[in-house]
C-alpha cells in the first residue's frame, strides 16, 4: 500500500492469472515479490449492511468486514466507509498476497458503459449518480462495478451450486427479485449492462403496480415484501391464522408467514402457492428461451422452498415443454399435474436435465462473486 498525500492508493500486480499457484511479479517499485499468490476484494454493498471480503484464488475467505450501509447519512459516507474498508483490507494483506482487484456488487440497475446508476430502490437518492466514477475517485484506483444479482450468480457459478456447470441462471429473491446470467462462466451483461432483470418480467398482466412502472412482474409476487403485501391483503378479506399473527408480530415479517404455511395454515399456503405459481412461470419462460443447464434460486426467501416449490415444478411442466423433456426424475418434485399442460406432449428421456436448484453460498455468494470479478477480467 502506498499514500499520497492522507489517501491511501491501492496498487494492482500483474501477477498472471493461472490459479492460485505461488508465482512471482514485479511491481512498480520493481521490487521482486517472490512466492506470492493473488487475492482480490469483494463489495457487497446493500440498503442495509455493507459487507466488504478478502478472498484468495483458491475461494478461500481470508477476512470479512460487515458494517451498517447507512444510507441515509448520504452516498459520499457510504462511499467513503466502503473505500476505508478496502484500503484496511489491502494493506494488511498486501505483504502475503498480490492484489489483482476490487469488485463491487451494487444493488440497482447500472449502465455499465458509464457507470451511471440508473434505478436503485435500496438505495435512495443514488439514481442518476455516477457512482463508478464517484467510488474511483475515493478509491483512487479503478474498481469493477456490476449488479448484485450478476455477482451472485457468477459467485455460485465459481464456489457454489453452478461449480459443475459453464452456464447458469440465478433468481434472488430478497426484498426485491434480482437475476443474473452466467455463460461460458462469465457474467453475461447485455448492451450495457441491464441483461437478467427477471424479477420486471411480467407474469400477471393487469396485476399489482411495481415500483419499476410496469404492472404484474414477479418481484410483486415472489419477493419478501410481496409475501407480507399479499398476506396483509387476506387479512383484510378475513384470515383468521394470518390476522392472529398479523396481531401478535410487530414486524410480520415473511417468514412468519413461512411459519404458518409450515403449520398448515391454508391461507398462509395460497400465498406461497402463488409465489411459486409466479416464479416458476418466469423459469418456464427462461428455460424455453434459454435451455441452460442450471436456474439457482437464491436470497431469503429460498428459505422458505418447502413452502413454494412444489407449485413452481407444476407451473413448469405446465408451461415449458423444453423442461418436460428435459426435466430430472419428477418423483422427488411431489407433482400433481403430470399429464397436463406441456408435460402430457413429450416425456423426459434424453441425457441432458435441466436443474432447478437452491444456491449454496447464502448471503456470501455476491461478495464471493464480487471478489472473482478482477480474478477473471485478465484472462
Amino acid at each position: 500500500m502506498e499514500r499520497r498525500a492522507s489517501s491511501p492508493v491501492i496498487k494492482y500486480h500483474a501477477a498472471a492469472r493461472t490459479g492460485g499457484d505461488a508465482r512471482l511479479s514485479i511491481d512498480k517499485s520493481d521490487n521482486l515479490r517472490i512466492l506470492m499468490s493473488n487475492f482480490s476484494i469483494g463489495v457487497d454493498l446493500g440498503g442495509t449492511n455493507l459487507r466488504i471480503a478478502a478472498v484468495d484464488e483458491n475461494g478461500t475467505l481470508l477476512e470479512k468486514v460487515t458494517l451498517g450501509t447507512g444510507v441515509s447519512r448520504g452516498r459520499a459516507r457510504v462511499i467513503q466507509d466502503m473505500c476505508d474498508a478496502i484500503h484496511r483490507l489491502a494493506k494488511q494483506y498486501e505483504k502475503k498476497f498480490s492484489l489483482l482487484g476490487v469488485g463491487i456488487g451494487i444493488p440497482g440497475i447500472i449502465d455499465l458503459q458509464t457507470g451511471v446508476m440508473r434505478e436503485s430502490p435500496n438505495l435512495p437518492g443514488w439514481e442518476g449518480a455516477s457512482v463508478k466514477d464517484e467510488i474511483e475517485k475515493c478509491l483512487q484506483s479503478r474498481p469493477i462495478v456490476d449488479n448484485d444479482a450478476n455477482v451472485a450468480a457468477l459467485g455460485e457459478k465459481w464456489l457454489g451450486a453452478g461449480k459443475q456447470v459453464d452456464h447458469l441462471a440465478i433468481l434472488t429473491l430478497g426484498t426485491g427479485v434480482g437475476g443474473g446470467l452466467v455463460l461460458n462462466g462469465r457474467i453475461w451483461a447485455g448492451m450495457s449492462g441491464m441483461a437478467g432483470e427477471a424479477g420486471h418480467t411480467t407474469v400477471e398482466p393487469d396485476g399489482v403496480k411495481c415500483g419499476c412502472g410496469n404492472r404484474g412482474c414477479l418481484e410483486q409476487y415472489a419477493s419478501a415484501t410481496a409475501i407480507v403485501r399479499m398476506a396483509k391483503e387476506a387479512v383484510a378479506a378475513g384470515a383468521p391464522g394470518l390476522r392472529v399473527a398479523a396481531g401478535s408480530d410487530a414486524e410480520f415479517s415473511a417468514r412468519a408467514i413461512y411459519n404458518l404455511a409450515i403449520q398448515g395454515d391454508e391461507d398462509a399456503k395460497k400465498i406461497f402457492h402463488q409465489v411459486g405459481r409466479c416464479i416458476g412461470i418466469v423459469l418456464s419462460n427462461l428455460v424455453n428461451i434459454l435451455n441452460l443447464p442450471m436456474y439457482v434460486i437464491g436470497g431469503g426467501v429460498c428459505s422458505a422452498w418447502e413452502a413454494f416449490a412444489p407449485a413452481m415444478f407444476e407451473e413448469l411442466r405446465l408451461r415449458s415443454m423444453v423442461y418436460a423433456a428435459t426435466a430430472p426424475d419428477s418423483s422427488s418434485e411431489s407433482l400433481s399435474s403430470e399429464s397436463m399442460g406441456a408435460s402430457a406432449k413429450i416425456e423426459s428421456t434424453g441425457p441432458t436435465r435441466t436443474i432447478i436448484t437452491r444456491a449454496l453460498l447464502g448471503s456470501d455468494a455476491g461478495l464471493y462473486g464480487a471478489a472473482r470479478l478482477p480474478m477473471i477480467m485478465g484472462s
